[in-house]
């Protein structure tokens, strides 16, 4: 007894667990680390800027692909892999770093920490989200075709499990002319007496459409009159390449769900992820948790399942120093200011917008309005047939980096962050313009 009681009291420290207080040894001190960066001036975007270690012979229109790290998140990330190798029962001051990321994302994302389920990617969560919410029989999926493979591979595996019944709706024929009246009365028609989950992405990597998400979810709540819980319809949104671009909050957007990687547009630590959730009680986790909560269902033998966030955080070890790290990459993003960092963003999408619509042999995609768009900018460009060239010769001749949209039907994809300058973007017009 006593021995299970020592291997429970390890388990919960934090190293396994990633919470709880450490109850053996007290953890070595961490030495910081990472580059030497000025003081962030929040009010400044060049100073912004500084605080990443950004290539001096290039402009970078792909960094939130994988984006950079500013320098207090390097210095987070060095500061625990050090205290890691120093010490493996190393922990972060006050003991239970995991609660200490949920806290900064609850704070971020709105909400409280417990709905906060810390993942290593958009992927995983959406994992966790459509291979776990329960189906009655006769309940289905709603998604669209618009989304990424991460949510549509997850929707299929779901149907090879269980056989879910899966059905796709097309919210706008024309991206660049897509409306909020139409996404909505699209939605409207789609949905059926039966739908129990509604699966669609934010902002569409493929195009650049910006969803408009408080519109749709007011049209899942008509559907859901009159519905008990049990048959409640379900909002889940990839929220990726609008999570640290947009200002929204979860609870702002309306959805039930939202799950979003934290190493794009927010420029957080690579591999790391949150799923925002308030319907916990809706799904069955799928990968065993390492949680206090998990553990004490463990040991106590109990057949009451947790409903709390911790309990559906995937467990197992992880990177943790990355993720230990994710709380100051929210803190950045704080303290410059979530309305400041989307109004710069799409101040820069809509001045690269406006010189690429003068471009004759160019096509927009991505709307011009920025209630229906973000930061991500995708295009046609005549002539150029495969956009993977393009990208290649943006990056030889004009050293622009950019990237391609990885669909079928592929797109010449520009995307505008905090990292970017109006002079870059000027230079980005004059390198497409060039492309024939």
């Amino acid at each position: 007894m006593n021995q299970q009681l020592n291997r429970r009291a390890l388990l919960s420290a934090g190293l396994l667990a990633g919470v709880g207080a450490c109850t053996s040894a007290p953890p070595a001190a961490a030495p910081t680390g990472g580059s030497p960066a000025p003081p962030l001036k929040a009010d400044d975007w060049a100073s912004v800027r500084a605080q990443f270690d950004l290539p001096k012979d290039r402009a970078d229109f792909a960094a939130f692909v994988l984006a950079r790290h500013p320098a207090e998140v390097r210095r987070a990330i060095e500061e625990h892999r050090r205290g890691l190798d120093a010490d493996p029962e190393y922990l972060p001051a006050g003991g239970n770093p995991d609660q200490a990321v949920r806290e900064a994302a609850a704070r971020y994302v709105g909400g409280a920490p417990a709905q906060i389920v810390l993942t290593d990617s958009t992927t995983m969560g959406l994992a966790l989200l459509y291979g776990g919410i329960k189906l009655l029989p006769g309940q289905d999926v709603l998604t669209t075709e618009h989304d990424f493979l991460a949510t549509h591979e997850a929707l299929r595996l779901r149907t090879e499990r269980t056989g879910a019944a899966v059905r796709r709706v097309r919210l706008y024929d024309e991206p660049a002319k897509a409306s909020v009246d139409e996404v909505a009365g699209r939605l409207r028609k789609a949905i059926g007496p039966r739908t129990r989950i509604v699966a669609v992405t934010w902002v569409h990597s493929s195009t650049g459409v910006r969803l408009p998400v408080k519109e749709m979810a007011e049209v899942v709540a008509e559907a859901n009159k009159g519905r008990e819980e049990k048959d409640r319809a379900l909002l889940c949104v990839d929220g990726v390449h609008g999570f640290g671009a947009m200002a929204d909050g979860a609870e702002d957007l309306g959805c039930d769900f939202l799950a979003s990687g934290t190493h794009k547009w927010l420029c957080g630590p690579r591999g790391t992820g949150i799923v925002w959730g308030r319907a916990w009680e809706a799904v069955v986790p799928l990968i065993p948790s390492f949680g206090q909560a998990s553990f004490d269902y463990f040991f106590e033998g109990s057949s009451q399942q947790p409903v709390t966030a911790e309990y559906f955080t995937p467990g197992g070890y992880k990177a943790f120093e990355h993720r230990w790290a994710a709380g100051a990459a929210f803190a950045f993003q704080e303290a410059i200011g979530k309305d400041r960092v989307q109004a710069r963003i799409q101040e820069l999408a809509t001045r690269l917008k406006s010189g690429l619509a003068g471009i004759g042999h160019v096509k927009l995609a991505t709307p011009v309005a920025p209630e229906l768009s973000a930061g991500l900018v995708c295009m046609e460009v005549d002539g150029i047939a495969n956009p993977y060239e393009a990208v290649g010769r943006l990056r030889e001749q004009h050293r622009i980096v950019a990237s391609s949209t990885p669909y079928r039907e592929s797109l010449l994809r520009l995307g505008t962050t905090i990292m970017n300058t109006p002079e870059e973007v000027d230079r980005a017009v004059k390198a497409v313009a060039a492309l024939r």
